[in-house]
C-alpha cells in the first residue's frame, strides 16, 4: 500500500497540462508527417511509391501494437516511467531516419516514431491522477482532443518544412521537439503510485501484436496487394487465427494484458464500439479533404491547389479541435458526458450531410471540414471521462490504451475504404484516370452513415455516473489542490483460507458514494484508489458465493508512513450450492445421476444421489441451465434452472409425468424458476 499526496497547484496544473497536451500533438503529428511527401520519397530513397507508402504504414503498425502494451506497462509500472521511454523511442526513431540516407533506416525509424503513441492514453491516466477534480474533465478533453489537432497540424506543417528545409528538417523538427518534451516531463510530471503490480503478461502481448500487426496491415496494404491477393488473405486469416487464441487465453491469464471482462461491461464496449466509428469518420474529412482540394481544375469540380495550399486550408479545422475540446469538457459537467457524446456524433453527421452537396467553392469545403472536425473534438474528449467512470481507477491508462487503439483500426478501415473508393470511381481527364466528385460524395456519405451508426450505439451507452459526478463534484467545489490518495492492495478468500479469483470488490463511502472497484485475479488479489484514509463500505461477489458487505477500517497508518498497517483481507464464507432430492413415487432415489448443463449445451458438472437421494453441485455463475437425471431403471427427467445469487434447490421426481417419467430418450423439458 501506499499514500501519494497531489498537491498540485493551479499553476503547476496548468503547466502538467499544457506539456501533456503538447506530447499529444507531437505524438500525433508523427501519423500524418510523411503523407505530403510520399510522391517524393520514391526519387529521394531510390524505391517505388508502393514501397515508399511503407512509411505510413509501419508507424500505424508500431502504434497499433505499442499503445496497449505501453499503457499496459504504464498502469503496471509507472505512467511518468513509460511517458520517457515512448519520448526516447521517438527521438532515436527521429534521429535514424534523419542521418539514415537509405529507405530501411528511414523505415526502421519511422517504426520508432511509431511507438510513442501511447502518450495520449498513458497521459490522460496521469491527469486523473493528479489534478483536482475541477480540472480533470477539461484537460482529459484537450488531451484526447490531441489526436485530431496534431493530425490536421501535419499536413500543412511537412509541406511547409519540405519546401524550404529539406525532407530531413521533418524528422530533425520531430527529434527536437522529443528532446524537448522529454526533459518537460521530466521537470513537470511527477510519478504517481497509482498502478497495479504484477507480472508482464508477454505470451497476450505477443499474441494481441501479432493479431493487430496482421489485421492493420491486411487493411493497409489490401488496396495495394488486392483484396483477394494471398498476401492480404493471409494477413487476415492469422489476425482471426490470433484473436481466436487471445481471446479465451486472456479470460485465463492471471494478469490479463487486457481485462476483457472489463471491456465486455456495457459502458466500455459501447464507448469503444463508438470509438471505432467515429475513428472511420474523421478520418475521411482527415485524407479526402486535401484531395479535394488538390484535384485539377480540368475535373469540373477540383481547384488545383497545391500540396502545401491544401494544407494550409485544413489548419482551420485543427483550430476548431482547440476550441471545442474545452467547450465539451464544460458540457460534460453541464449535461454529462453521455449526452455530451451524442452532440459530438449529431453535429459530425449533419456535416457530413452538408458535405455531400457543397463543393462548389474553396469556402464551403473547408467549412465542412471545420464542422466535422468540431464535431469530433467534442465525441473525442467525452470518450475518456466515459471509460474511467466505467472501469477502476489502477486501469485507466490501460483502459484508455484500449480505446485510443479501436481509434486507429477505425482510422486505418476509413483509409482503406478512401482509397478504394477513389481508385474506382473515376473519371478520363487528358488521358489520366482522376477520382470524379461522385467518388468524394460516396467517401462522404460513408463517413455520415458511420457518424449516424455511431450515434445509435452511443444511445445505449448506460449514463456515466461516476464520470458526470466527479466533475460536477470538481466544479462544486471549486477546488484547486488535488486531494491524497491510498492505493490499497487486499485479498478475497474463503473462509478456509483459499484464494478466490475473479470477484469484483466495490468499495464506497459511508455515505452510500462510490470510491473505485476491481476484480481479483486468478490468486484473488486486488487493488483500489481511495480519496483518503477511514471508513469504507466493501461489497463483494463471485460467482458461486453469497455476496457481502463489510464496513472496514483501509489505509490506516502505520509505522511506515504510507503504509496500511496490513492488507486487507476479505473473507467470503458461504458457498452457494445447487442440491436437492430426487424421488420415486416420493420414495428416496439413490445412486441417480444429475447433470447440470447450460441451455446451449456445454456440460457443467455431474453427480451421483445418496441414498437418501440426496445431491449436491458446486453452484455455477448466474444464468439459465438444465438438470437432468437418470434413475438406474432409466428413467429420466429434466428441468430448466435459472440460477441466480442464493443457493438453488431443485427436487425431482422420476414417477411424476409432469416430469417427463418415461423411459430414457423420450423426456421433456419444463421451465422452472429457481432462486
Amino acid at each position: 500500500m501506499s499514500a501519494h499526496a497531489k498537491t498540485t497547484s493551479r499553476s503547476s496544473s496548468r503547466f502538467l497540462t499544457v506539456v501533456l497536451c503538447m506530447s499529444g500533438i507531437v505524438v500525433a503529428l508523427q501519423q500524418t508527417l510523411v503523407i505530403p511527401l510520399l510522391s517524393h520519397f520514391p526519387s529521394i530513397l531510390d524505391v517505388d511509391y508502393p514501397t515508399a507508402s511503407w512509411l505510413v504504414t509501419i508507424t500505424l503498425l508500431t502504434a497499433a501494437v505499442a499503445t496497449p502494451i505501453v499503457s499496459r506497462l504504464a498502469d503496471m509500472f509507472g505512467k511518468r516511467r513509460m511517458m520517457l521511454v515512448s519520448l526516447a523511442t521517438m527521438v532515436a526513431g527521429s534521429l535514424l531516419a534523419a542521418l539514415g540516407g537509405t529507405f530501411m533506416l528511414v523505415l526502421i525509424g519511422r517504426g520508432l516514431q511509431g511507438l510513442a503513441s501511447a502518450l495520449v492514453p498513458v497521459g490522460i491516466g496521469v491527469l486523473r491522477d493528479e489534478l483536482p477534480k475541477s480540472k480533470v474533465a477539461g484537460a482529459t478533453a484537450m488531451m484526447s482532443a490531441t489526436l485530431g489537432i496534431g493530425s490536421a497540424l501535419g499536413l500543412p506543417l511537412s509541406g511547409l518544412v519540405f519546401e524550404h528545409l529539406g525532407w530531413e528538417a521533418i524528422f530533425w523538427l520531430s527529434a527536437a521537439a522529443g528532446v524537448a518534451l522529454f526533459v518537460a516531463v521530466m521537470a513537470v510530471v511527477p510519478e504517481s503510485p497509482v498502478r497495479t503490480p504484477g507480472r508482464f503478461d508477454f505470451v497476450g502481448a505477443l499474441l494481441l501484436s501479432t493479431a493487430l500487426g496482421s489485421l492493420l496491415l491486411g487493411i493497409s496494404k489490401g488496396g495495394t496487394w488486392g483484396w483477394t491477393s494471398d498476401r492480404t488473405l493471409v494477413a487476415l486469416a492469422v489476425a482471426a487465427v490470433a484473436f481466436v487464441v487471445w481471446f479465451p487465453f486472456e479470460l485465463r491469464v492471471n494478469q490479463p494484458m487486457v481485462d476483457l471482462r472489463t471491456s465486455a461491461r456495457r459502458p466500455v464496449l459501447l464507448t469503444n464500439l463508438t470509438a471505432l466509428l467515429v475513428g472511420i469518420s474523421m478520418y475521411a474529412n482527415m485524407m479526402s479533404t486535401t484531395q479535394q482540394l488538390e484535384m485539377s481544375v480540368g475535373t469540373g469540380y477540383g481547384h488545383g491547389l497545391t500540396v502545401l495550399a491544401a494544407g494550409l486550408c485544413m489548419m482551420p479545422a485543427g483550430l476548431m479541435m482547440v476550441v471545442f475540446a474545452p467547450i465539451a469538457g464544460r458540457l460534460i459537467g453541464v449535461i454529462g458526458a453521455k449526452p455530451t457524446l451524442l452532440i459530438g456524433t449529431v453535429v459530425m453527421t449533419v456535416a457530413y450531410c452538408t458535405r455531400v452537396f457543397l463543393t462548389g467553392s474553396i469556402a464551403l469545403i473547408v467549412l465542412g471540414a471545420m464542422f466535422v472536425t468540431a464535431g469530433t473534438a467534442i465525441a473525442y474528449a467525452t470518450m475518456p471521462m466515459l471509460i474511467m467512470g466505467s472501469v477502476p481507477i489502477t486501469e485507466t491508462a490501460s483502459a484508455n490504451g484500449l480505446n485510443a487503439l479501436l481509434r486507429s483500426v477505425g482510422t486505418s478501415v476509413s483509409s482503406a475504404i478512401i482509397s478504394a473508393v477513389l481508385t474506382t470511381v473515376t473519371m478520363d481527364v487528358a488521358g489520366v484516370e482522376l477520382p470524379s466528385l461522385a467518388a468524394f460524395q460516396i467517401i462522404f456519405t460513408l463517413a455520415g452513415v458511420a457518424a449516424l451508426v455511431a450515434t445509435a450505439v452511443a444511445l445505449f451507452i448506460p449514463a456515466s455516473e461516476s464520470s458526470d459526478r466527479m466533475v460536477a463534484a470538481g466544479a462544486e467545489t471549486g477546488d484547486d489542490e488535488a486531494p491524497s490518495e491510498l492505493v490499497i492492495s487486499g485479498s478475497v478468500r474463503s473462509s478456509a483460507g483459499r484464494p478466490i479469483r475473479q470477484a469484483v470488490v466495490t468499495v464506497l463511502s459511508t455515505g452510500g458514494e462510490p470510491v473505485d472497484w476491481s476484480r481479483a485475479d486468478n490468486d484473488g488479489e486486488f487493488s483500489v484508489v481511495l480519496p483518503a484514509p477511514g471508513p469504507y463500505l466493501v461489497i463483494t461477489s463471485a460467482d458461486g458465493w453469497a455476496p457481502a458487505s463489510n464496513v472496514m477500517d483501509l489505509g490506516a497508518a502505520s509505522t511506515e508512513p504510507g503504509t496500511a498497517s496490513s492488507p486487507p483481507v476479505v473473507v467470503l464464507t458461504q458457498r452457494l450450492r445447487l442440491g436437492g432430492v430426487v424421488t420415486v413415487a416420493g420414495r428416496p432415489c439413490g445412486g441417480a445421476v444429475v447433470s447440470l448443463v447450460k441451455v446451449t449445451g456445454e456440460h457443467v458438472a455431474s453427480t451421483r444421489t445418496a441414498e437418501d437421494g440426496s445431491y449436491e453441485l458446486a453452484q455455477p455463475p448466474t444464468g439459465r441451465y438444465v438438470v437432468t437425471v437418470l434413475g438406474p431403471d432409466r428413467r429420466t427427467c429434466a428441468r430448466h434452472v435459472a440460477v441466480l445469487t442464493r443457493t438453488a434447490e431443485v427436487n425431482l421426481d422420476l414417477a411424476d409425468a409432469a416430469f417427463g417419467g418415461r423411459p430414457a430418450g423420450s423426456g421433456d423439458l419444463h421451465p422452472v424458476g429457481v432462486g
